[in-house]
């Protein structure tokens, strides 16, 4: 098993668990809101950390952010063999660039 493979399973054991102390099972107690919370609060510290450019601190934000996305993940009901499916999709396919919408910031 790959750490994304153990992290996932530690997560999905916990999320019917009553384990005192165990922050996933907190997580999971206070619902998606505070996951979702706490995902958007990750992103943004591995964005500062990215741009402070010191790579261990930014190692250490992806990693919290892998955590909380996983937890995402288990409450709702996505497994990773759901979300690698879509990578290896992705993985084939060239010249999808998106054309982004222009705005007139003069109007």
């Amino acid at each position: 098993m790959n750490p994304l493979e153990e992290l996932y399973a530690t997560v999905l054991a916990r999320k019917d668990a009553k384990i005192e102390g165990s922050y996933t099972c907190y997580l999971f107690a206070q619902g998606l809101d505070k996951i979702l919370k706490k995902c958007g609060e990750e992103c943004a510290e591995v964005i500062i950390a990215a741009k402070n450019g010191e790579n261990a601190d930014t190692v250490l934000e992806i990693s919290d952010l892998l955590y909380h996305l996983t937890v995402l993940m288990v409450q709702q009901g996505i497994t990773l063999e759901q979300v690698e499916a879509e990578l290896q999709k992705r993985a084939g396919k060239q010249g999808n660039l998106k054309t982004f919408h222009q705005v007139d910031k003069n109007t």
